[in-house]
Protein backbone atom coordinates (compact mmCIF):
# COMPACT_ATOMS: atom_id res chain seq x y z
CA UNK A 1 0.00 0.00 0.00
CA UNK A 2 1.29 3.46 -1.25
CA UNK A 3 1.66 6.10 2.03
CA UNK A 4 0.57 9.27 1.06
CA UNK A 5 2.52 12.18 2.05
CA UNK A 6 1.62 14.05 5.04
CA UNK A 7 0.70 17.68 4.92
CA UNK A 8 2.25 20.52 6.88
CA UNK A 9 1.55 20.80 10.56
CA UNK A 10 -0.57 23.72 12.17
CA UNK A 11 2.74 25.13 13.78
CA UNK A 12 4.37 25.36 10.16
CA UNK A 13 1.39 26.60 8.78
CA UNK A 14 1.10 29.32 11.21
CA UNK A 15 5.19 29.95 10.95
CA UNK A 16 4.88 30.42 7.03
CA UNK A 17 2.00 32.50 7.69
CA UNK A 18 4.06 34.36 10.16
CA UNK A 19 6.65 34.78 7.75
CA UNK A 20 4.47 36.17 4.81
CA UNK A 21 3.18 39.19 7.32
CA UNK A 22 6.62 39.47 7.28
CA UNK A 23 7.54 40.19 3.86
CA UNK A 24 4.56 42.54 3.84
CA UNK A 25 6.25 44.44 6.01
CA UNK A 26 9.36 44.21 3.74
CA UNK A 27 7.27 45.29 0.63
CA UNK A 28 6.19 47.96 2.16
CA UNK A 29 8.91 50.63 2.12
CA UNK A 30 9.83 50.22 -1.87
CA UNK A 31 6.28 50.35 -2.80
CA UNK A 32 5.96 53.60 -0.64
CA UNK A 33 8.80 55.23 -1.82
CA UNK A 34 7.07 55.35 -4.91
CA UNK A 35 3.65 56.16 -4.50
CA UNK A 36 2.09 59.61 -4.87
CA UNK A 37 5.34 60.11 -6.77
CA UNK A 38 6.29 61.31 -10.62
CA UNK A 39 7.36 57.58 -10.59
CA UNK A 40 8.40 56.41 -14.55
CA UNK A 41 5.68 54.36 -15.90
CA UNK A 42 5.93 51.58 -19.24
CA UNK A 43 2.90 50.27 -20.37
CA UNK A 44 2.69 46.06 -21.46
CA UNK A 45 0.63 46.01 -24.02
CA UNK A 46 1.16 47.69 -27.57
CA UNK A 47 -2.55 48.04 -27.62
CA UNK A 48 -4.30 48.90 -24.68
CA UNK A 49 -3.00 49.78 -21.28
CA UNK A 50 -1.46 47.58 -18.73
CA UNK A 51 0.95 49.80 -16.65
CA UNK A 52 3.92 48.90 -14.75
CA UNK A 53 6.39 50.82 -12.68
CA UNK A 54 9.76 50.78 -11.39
CA UNK A 55 7.95 50.24 -7.78
CA UNK A 56 6.31 47.23 -9.17
CA UNK A 57 9.70 45.40 -10.13
CA UNK A 58 11.71 47.14 -7.12
CA UNK A 59 9.35 45.87 -4.87
CA UNK A 60 9.17 42.18 -6.86
CA UNK A 61 12.87 42.34 -6.00
CA UNK A 62 13.01 42.90 -2.50
CA UNK A 63 9.65 39.60 -1.77
CA UNK A 64 12.09 37.69 -3.56
CA UNK A 65 15.51 38.28 -2.22
CA UNK A 66 13.78 37.82 1.42
CA UNK A 67 12.00 34.46 -0.24
CA UNK A 68 15.25 32.89 -1.38
CA UNK A 69 17.29 34.17 2.06
CA UNK A 70 15.17 32.09 4.67
CA UNK A 71 13.55 29.44 1.95
CA UNK A 72 16.26 29.35 -0.88
CA UNK A 73 14.60 25.42 -2.19
CA UNK A 74 10.96 27.23 -2.56
CA UNK A 75 9.57 28.15 -6.06
CA UNK A 76 8.18 32.17 -6.58
CA UNK A 77 6.46 33.10 -9.31
CA UNK A 78 5.91 37.06 -9.92
CA UNK A 79 4.28 39.35 -12.15
CA UNK A 80 7.63 41.11 -13.12
CA UNK A 81 10.25 38.70 -13.31
CA UNK A 82 10.61 35.13 -14.55
CA UNK A 83 9.61 32.17 -12.40
CA UNK A 84 12.31 30.40 -10.14
CA UNK A 85 11.50 26.82 -10.27
CA UNK A 86 12.68 25.23 -6.70
CA UNK A 87 13.39 21.72 -5.70
CA UNK A 88 10.68 21.39 -3.00
CA UNK A 89 6.41 21.20 -3.09
CA UNK A 90 5.66 24.77 -2.03
CA UNK A 91 5.77 27.97 -4.66
CA UNK A 92 5.61 31.23 -3.62
CA UNK A 93 2.95 33.47 -6.10
CA UNK A 94 3.96 36.99 -5.42
CA UNK A 95 2.26 40.32 -7.18
CA UNK A 96 3.68 43.40 -5.86
CA UNK A 97 1.57 45.66 -6.63
CA UNK A 98 -1.62 44.66 -7.79
CA UNK A 99 -3.72 47.42 -9.42
CA UNK A 100 -1.26 49.91 -10.87
CA UNK A 101 -3.41 51.80 -12.33
CA UNK A 102 -4.89 52.70 -9.00
CA UNK A 103 -1.25 53.28 -7.84
CA UNK A 104 -0.04 56.03 -10.62
CA UNK A 105 -3.23 57.54 -9.97
CA UNK A 106 -2.72 57.83 -6.51
CA UNK A 107 -5.73 56.05 -4.79
CA UNK A 108 -4.83 53.82 -1.98
CA UNK A 109 -6.76 50.62 -3.43
CA UNK A 110 -3.57 48.82 -4.53
CA UNK A 111 -1.98 45.78 -2.83
CA UNK A 112 0.93 43.66 -2.28
CA UNK A 113 -0.11 39.78 -2.89
CA UNK A 114 2.01 37.49 -1.21
CA UNK A 115 0.59 33.54 -1.83
CA UNK A 116 1.97 29.93 -1.07
CA UNK A 117 0.78 27.08 -2.38
CA UNK A 118 1.25 23.63 -1.63
CA UNK A 119 1.71 20.84 -4.51
CA UNK A 120 -0.36 23.89 -6.43
CA UNK A 121 -2.50 24.67 -3.84
CA UNK A 122 -3.06 27.84 -2.17
CA UNK A 123 -2.36 27.37 1.54
CA UNK A 124 -0.83 31.01 2.37
CA UNK A 125 -2.71 34.52 1.50
CA UNK A 126 -1.37 38.15 2.82
CA UNK A 127 -2.85 41.20 0.78
CA UNK A 128 -1.50 44.24 1.85
CA UNK A 129 -2.16 47.86 1.70
CA UNK A 130 0.66 50.20 2.92
CA UNK A 131 -0.56 53.44 2.96
CA UNK A 132 -3.69 52.65 4.70
CA UNK A 133 -1.13 50.22 7.08
CA UNK A 134 -3.64 47.28 6.29
CA UNK A 135 -2.44 43.34 6.40
CA UNK A 136 -5.32 41.17 5.48
CA UNK A 137 -3.77 37.60 6.18
CA UNK A 138 -5.56 33.51 6.08
CA UNK A 139 -4.72 30.26 5.69
CA UNK A 140 -8.24 28.95 4.31
CA UNK A 141 -9.28 28.32 8.33
CA UNK A 142 -9.16 31.43 9.35
CA UNK A 143 -8.67 34.68 8.63
CA UNK A 144 -7.99 38.08 10.28
CA UNK A 145 -6.46 41.58 9.07
CA UNK A 146 -4.36 43.48 11.12
CA UNK A 147 -4.13 47.75 11.62
CA UNK A 148 -2.37 49.39 14.05
CA UNK A 149 -1.05 46.54 16.04
CA UNK A 150 -4.51 45.37 16.14
CA UNK A 151 -5.61 41.80 15.01
CA UNK A 152 -9.08 41.67 14.33
CA UNK A 153 -10.70 38.06 12.67
CA UNK A 154 -12.61 38.67 9.36
CA UNK A 155 -16.03 37.32 8.25
CA UNK A 156 -17.98 37.10 5.18
CA UNK A 157 -21.29 38.48 5.55
CA UNK A 158 -24.62 36.21 6.23
CA UNK A 159 -26.79 37.73 3.99
CA UNK A 160 -27.89 34.97 1.70
CA UNK A 161 -30.13 37.42 -0.85
CA UNK A 162 -28.39 39.09 -4.01
CA UNK A 163 -30.63 42.12 -3.67
CA UNK A 164 -29.32 42.79 0.08
CA UNK A 165 -25.43 42.76 -0.49
CA UNK A 166 -23.01 45.07 -2.05
CA UNK A 167 -20.89 43.58 -4.80
CA UNK A 168 -17.05 44.98 -6.46
CA UNK A 169 -15.63 44.45 -9.58
CA UNK A 170 -12.17 46.12 -11.20
CA UNK A 171 -13.27 47.73 -14.60
CA UNK A 172 -16.54 47.56 -16.82
CA UNK A 173 -14.34 48.17 -19.72
CA UNK A 174 -12.44 44.11 -18.81
CA UNK A 175 -15.70 42.88 -19.52
CA UNK A 176 -17.06 44.32 -23.13
CA UNK A 177 -13.51 42.94 -24.37
CA UNK A 178 -13.79 39.90 -23.37
CA UNK A 179 -17.34 39.77 -24.92
CA UNK A 180 -18.65 39.44 -20.83
CA UNK A 181 -20.93 42.32 -20.46
CA UNK A 182 -24.07 40.83 -20.94
CA UNK A 183 -23.12 38.70 -17.23
CA UNK A 184 -21.55 41.95 -15.98
CA UNK A 185 -24.93 43.67 -16.26
CA UNK A 186 -26.78 40.94 -14.50
CA UNK A 187 -25.21 40.68 -11.95
CA UNK A 188 -25.52 44.56 -11.34
CA UNK A 189 -28.71 44.08 -12.05
CA UNK A 190 -29.29 41.91 -9.72
CA UNK A 191 -27.65 42.83 -6.19
CA UNK A 192 -28.25 46.20 -4.25
CA UNK A 193 -25.38 48.08 -5.75
CA UNK A 194 -21.77 47.21 -7.57
CA UNK A 195 -18.83 49.54 -7.37
CA UNK A 196 -15.74 49.65 -9.39
CA UNK A 197 -12.42 50.13 -9.29
CA UNK A 198 -10.40 48.62 -6.46
CA UNK A 199 -9.13 45.13 -8.19
CA UNK A 200 -7.92 42.90 -5.20
CA UNK A 201 -8.98 45.22 -2.83
CA UNK A 202 -12.56 44.17 -3.03
CA UNK A 203 -11.92 40.93 -2.49
CA UNK A 204 -10.60 41.84 1.02
CA UNK A 205 -13.93 43.81 1.68
CA UNK A 206 -15.67 40.72 1.01
CA UNK A 207 -13.73 38.67 3.58
CA UNK A 208 -14.30 41.82 5.79
CA UNK A 209 -18.06 41.20 5.08
CA UNK A 210 -18.54 44.82 3.97
CA UNK A 211 -19.57 43.24 0.03
CA UNK A 212 -21.15 40.12 -0.55
CA UNK A 213 -20.29 39.26 -4.13
CA UNK A 214 -16.71 40.49 -5.56
CA UNK A 215 -15.85 39.13 -9.24
CA UNK A 216 -12.91 39.66 -11.64
CA UNK A 217 -12.35 38.40 -15.53
CA UNK A 218 -9.54 37.79 -17.01
CA UNK A 219 -7.15 36.94 -13.89
CA UNK A 220 -3.38 35.58 -13.89
CA UNK A 221 -2.60 33.48 -10.73
CA UNK A 222 -0.47 36.03 -8.91
CA UNK A 223 -3.80 38.32 -9.17
CA UNK A 224 -5.50 35.35 -7.23
CA UNK A 225 -3.71 33.12 -5.17
CA UNK A 226 -2.89 34.98 -2.19
CA UNK A 227 -6.98 36.24 -1.95
CA UNK A 228 -8.14 33.06 -1.79
CA UNK A 229 -6.88 31.17 1.67
CA UNK A 230 -8.35 34.90 2.82
CA UNK A 231 -11.61 34.27 1.55
CA UNK A 232 -11.99 30.86 2.59
CA UNK A 233 -10.24 31.51 6.07
CA UNK A 234 -13.10 34.16 6.70
CA UNK A 235 -16.24 31.67 5.19
CA UNK A 236 -16.24 32.73 1.97
CA UNK A 237 -16.14 30.73 -1.12
CA UNK A 238 -14.13 31.60 -4.40
CA UNK A 239 -14.84 29.47 -7.65
CA UNK A 240 -14.13 30.48 -11.23
CA UNK A 241 -17.36 30.99 -12.92
CA UNK A 242 -18.22 27.59 -13.54
CA UNK A 243 -17.59 26.74 -10.73
CA UNK A 244 -13.75 25.24 -11.06
CA UNK A 245 -10.86 26.45 -9.01
CA UNK A 246 -9.99 29.59 -8.98
CA UNK A 247 -6.25 29.34 -8.09
CA UNK A 248 -5.46 29.38 -12.31
CA UNK A 249 -7.18 32.60 -12.62
CA UNK A 250 -9.34 33.15 -15.14
CA UNK A 251 -13.08 34.34 -14.67
CA UNK A 252 -13.21 34.73 -10.66
CA UNK A 253 -16.06 35.05 -8.56
CA UNK A 254 -16.00 35.26 -4.94
CA UNK A 255 -19.21 35.48 -2.40
CA UNK A 256 -19.79 35.51 1.13
CA UNK A 257 -21.76 32.36 1.74
CA UNK A 258 -22.87 29.14 -0.69
CA UNK A 259 -26.16 30.75 -0.87
CA UNK A 260 -24.58 33.94 -2.58
CA UNK A 261 -21.97 31.94 -4.90
CA UNK A 262 -25.21 29.55 -6.61
CA UNK A 263 -27.27 32.47 -7.46
CA UNK A 264 -23.99 34.47 -9.21
CA UNK A 265 -22.98 31.48 -10.83
CA UNK A 266 -26.23 31.39 -12.49
CA UNK A 267 -26.25 34.66 -13.46
CA UNK A 268 -22.35 34.24 -15.00
CA UNK A 269 -23.57 30.90 -16.37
Amino acid sequence: MTTQPSGPDVGELDALLAFAIELAGIAAQPALQHFRSQTTISNKLQAGFDPVTEADRQTELVLREAIAGRFPDHGILGEEHDEKMGNSPWRWVLDPIDGTRSFICGTPTWMTLIGLELESRPVIGVASQPFTGEIFAGNGHEAFVIHEQLKKPLRCTSVTALADVLAGTTAPQLYRASGHQDRLDRVTGAVRHLRLDADAYFHCMLAAGQLGISLDTGLKPYDICALIPVIEGAGGIITTWDGGNAADGGDIIAAGNRQLHEACLKLLA
